[in-house]
């Protein structure tokens, strides 16, 4: 038997195995992710290109056309103003993810400063900050939003601000675990060998593998803080009117509920759809980083 025959060209089946995998990696995402991220690429672009999703003014209102019933003119009715519930939703998807997404990058590159520190900065510096973290942790989330705009008074900024400080430990505590982990590793120790310094060795090596889990953390949080935003804003903390806002559409229609559902169906279908989609991503992503550290 010749050469040839015993040895066949690998390249076809080299080809064939990488495309095999594509496929089978396709199959084996869930529908539910692929929905997900469909409505979140949605969400977004209503977000940043409202125009192109309605061409109508979310605060025009004819008092004639109040609580229309969703017709082809009104894909989602009108509220109580005689506003369109459909442009408003469009409108109010940049306020609330606004909040969603400040609000966790904030808290995320605070909670990593502190977490690093906590963890480099000797057992004082722990001791110090894990016990604030405790107190921080042991008041109930939305009693110290609360607090935090009474301080400051209603708006988007507070928000952003409350929302960032009641979510900050738990990326610091996070982050501390991963460095505290992360500091013991063989390229650790072999960048001390070759004189590294503490800021090199953090900024190289530590944060880089440490940001893994602490992106999908937050990947999650925007959804918990999008869902803290629209509390606030249901309660009137949020957005002021007319600013267009879920939670605040939310609660200017339960007036009305008896007489119409549509304007608290629709905001609430928003809020709820956003707040799983972004989950359910975020999960996925857990469930990859966790299979490839295990």
């Amino acid at each position: 038997m010749t050469t040839p025959d015993i040895l066949p060209d690998p390249a076809p089946a080299v080809r064939f195995a990488a495309g095999q995998t594509v496929v089978q990696r396709i199959r084996r995402l869930r529908i539910s992710v692929i929905l997900s991220g469909i409505f979140i690429a949605a969400i977004t672009l209503a977000a940043l290109f409202p125009s192109l999703f309605t061409g109508k003014d979310p605060n025009a209102g004819e008092p004639l056309d109040m609580l229309l019933a969703p017709s082809w003119e009104h894909l989602f009715g009108t509220d109580q103003n005689g506003r369109d519930i459909y442009a408003r939703i469009i409108y109010g998807a940049w306020p609330s993810l606004l909040i969603g997404v400040s609000a966790t990058v904030f808290a995320l590159l605070a909670g990593t400063a502190i977490g690093v520190f906590a963890a480099r900065g000797g057992r004082t510096g722990d001791w110090v900050v894990s016990r604030l973290l405790d107190v921080f942790l042991a008041i109930p989330g939305l009693l110290l939003v609360f607090l935090i705009v009474a301080a400051r008074g209603p708006g988007t900024l507070t928000t952003i601000i409350g929302v960032a400080v009641v979510t900050l430990p738990s990326y610091a505590r996070l982050v501390r675990g991963e460095v505290i982990r992360l500091r013991g590793a063989v390229y650790v120790e072999a960048a001390k060998a070759l004189g590294w310094t503490q800021a090199n060795i953090i900024g190289r090596h530590i944060i880089p593998n440490a940001l893994g889990p602490v992106l999908v953390l937050a990947t999650i949080g925007i959804g918990s803080a999008i869902g803290i935003g629209s509390s606030l804003s249901f309660l009137g903390l949020g957005p002021q009117p007319p600013t267009a806002e879920w939670g605040s559409m939310l609660s200017a229609s339960r007036t009305y509920f008896s007489v119409a559902w549509w304007p608290a169906i629709f905001p609430g279908l928003a809020i709820t759809l956003t707040v799983l989609s972004v989950t359910v991503v975020g999960q996925y992503l857990q469930r990859r980083t966790d299979g490839r550290t295990s």
